[in-house]
C-alpha cells in the first residue's frame, strides 16, 4: 500500500513543468491535516518546492541536480490554476518595447486577484492587484502598450505612442487604439490623439 507521501509525489510527477500541487487539490487522498503534514515533509525533503500558501510543486532534475522551474510557466500555471489574469507589469513591459533601458529587478506580476507574494525556490514573485483596464489585452503586444503607457504617466505617453506606432504596426496599433474608451481620459486623450496623427 503506498503511502500518502508517495500518492502525492504519483500525483506531481504527471503534471507540466512549473504546474501547481494545490493541497485542497489533494483531500481525496486524506484528510486537511494529514496532507499538509506529508507535504510539508516532501518540501523538508526537496522533493517538492512550496511557491505559497497552500500551494507547491516539483523541482526540475537535470544533470546539474534540482531547480526550480521558470518563473514564467509558473506564473501561467498559478494564474490558470486560479482563473486569474496575470500580465507583466508596467516596468517590464515598457523594457520589452524598447520605451526604457531600465531592467525591472524585482519579478511583479499584475493580475485581477488578490496582491500576494510567493517564493520560487530563492527567487521571490508578487502579484499586485491592478485595474481591469491594465489588464485589457493581457497576453497581446498592445495589452504591453497599455501597462507600459500606464507606468510612464502621463508626461512622457505622448512621446511613446509615437514610438509604439512605429513598433507595433498597424494591427496592433489598431488594438490600442479600439480600447481607448476603456481607458483612463489622459491615456485614451494621448491614444486617440496619436492614432488620428
Amino acid at each position: 500500500m503506498q503511502t500518502l507521501a508517495d500518492q502525492i509525489m504519483e500525483r506531481a510527477s504527471t503534471l507540466p513543468e512549473g504546474a501547481p500541487l494545490a493541497a485542497k487539490g489533494l483531500l481525496h487522498l486524506g484528510s486537511r491535516a494529514a496532507v499538509d503534514q506529508a507535504l510539508s515533509r516532501l518540501v523538508r525533503r526537496g522533493r517538492l518546492l512550496r511557491a505559497g500558501r497552500g500551494v507547491y510543486m516539483s523541482p526540475l532534475e537535470s544533470r546539474f541536480g534540482a531547480r526550480t522551474p521558470s518563473i514564467e510557466k509558473v506564473v501561467r500555471a498559478v494564474s490558470e490554476q486560479r482563473g486569474e489574469v496575470v500580465a507583466s507589469n508596467g516596468a517590464a513591459a515598457a523594457n520589452a518595447l524598447g520605451l526604457t533601458t531600465q531592467v525591472p529587478i524585482r519579478m511583479v506580476y499584475l493580475t485581477n486577484g488578490k496582491s500576494r507574494i510567493f517564493s520560487v525556490g530563492k527567487q521571490t514573485v508578487e502579484f499586485q492587484h491592478a485595474p481591469a483596464w491594465q489588464l485589457l489585452l493581457a497576453d497581446r503586444p498592445a495589452g504591453e502598450a497599455v501597462r507600459a503607457l500606464a507606468w510612464l504617466g502621463p508626461e512622457k505617453a505622448g512621446t511613446a505612442l509615437e514610438t509604439l506606432k512605429r513598433k507595433l504596426g498597424p494591427s496592433a496599433f489598431g488594438e490600442l487604439v479600439s480600447v481607448g474608451p476603456r481607458l483612463p481620459t489622459w491615456l485614451a486623450r494621448s491614444v486617440s490623439q496619436a492614432a488620428h496623427v
